[in-house]
């Protein structure tokens, strides 16, 4: 009943900039934390970076200073500006909420989008 759907990836040269964006939709009464991960082909999912329904946010070492989480309550929507890429920011990017549903808001369930490829390369 909720979806999330990522945009904004694509293909940039090392040292480019992106802006994603994820949009949940469906029905919800609110949403608590909400963040970004990304995979590349043969590894592990790993956490990039989250931030809480007021705002605070964790960042992945390896991108501390180039990242920026941020958020849109009004719009569901939450933001990952990617600066100074690297290849090995290389991945699918995949969105994660945590979701409160219910008449009592009494459900939470964590959703992922599908993902939005980001490629850094020459």
């Amino acid at each position: 009943q909720v979806q999330l759907v990522e945009s904004g990836g694509g293909l940039v040269q090392p040292g480019g900039s992106l802006r994603l964006s994820c949009a949940a939709s469906g029905s919800f009464s609110s949403i608590n934390d909400m963040g970004w991960y990304r995979q590349a082909p043969g590894k592990q999912r790993e956490l990039v970076a989250r931030i809480t329904s007021g705002g605070r946010t964790n960042y992945a070492d390896s991108v501390k200073g180039r990242f920026t989480i941020s958020r849109d309550n009004a719009k569901n929507t939450v933001y990952l500006q990617v600066n100074r890429l690297k290849p090995e920011d290389t991945a699918v990017q995949y969105c994660n909420a945590e979701v409160v549903s219910g008449r009592y808001s009494t459900y939470i369930t964590k959703y992922w989008g599908r993902g939005t490829q980001v490629t850094v390369c020459s």
